[in-house]
């Protein structure tokens, strides 16, 4: 695998386990970062969501597809910028953006090995 390649790859493995974490044990993660828990059943759908989507991360990173690289590297930073928002207008804390932060950093990672490339 290329270096992109294995940004989106290993990228995909904490959206996997990521999501299996906010399927299993939401509050534990929420509470963590001092978010408020929840029993409602939508934050184990957004964590079915993501564990879905890090299977794509992962399945399509030995394709080498550098479109999916590039619009991986738009929506990871995108998160960054709505994380930024719903903090800054009260939605949530701002600890939301450390999960952010995160994807930034992964998009940051794929840009640059792709700059390489």
């Amino acid at each position: 695998m290329t270096p992109a390649s294995k940004s989106v790859y290993y990228f995909g493995f904490y959206l996997l386990v990521l999501g299996l974490i906010v399927t299993g044990f939401p509050n534990l993660l929420l509470s963590t970062f001092h978010l408020p828990e929840t029993n409602e059943v939508w934050i184990r759908v957004v964590g079915v969501i993501v564990f879905n989507i890090g299977l794509y991360y992962v399945f399509m990173a030995p394709e080498k597809n550098t479109t999916f690289f590039m619009l991986s590297i738009f929506t990871r930073l995108a998160i960054l910028l709505w994380f930024i928002v719903f903090s800054v207008i009260g939605w949530a804390p701002y600890t939301l953006i450390l999960f952010g932060l995160a994807d930034a950093a992964g998009a940051a990672w794929t840009y640059f090995s792709m700059k390489k490339e």
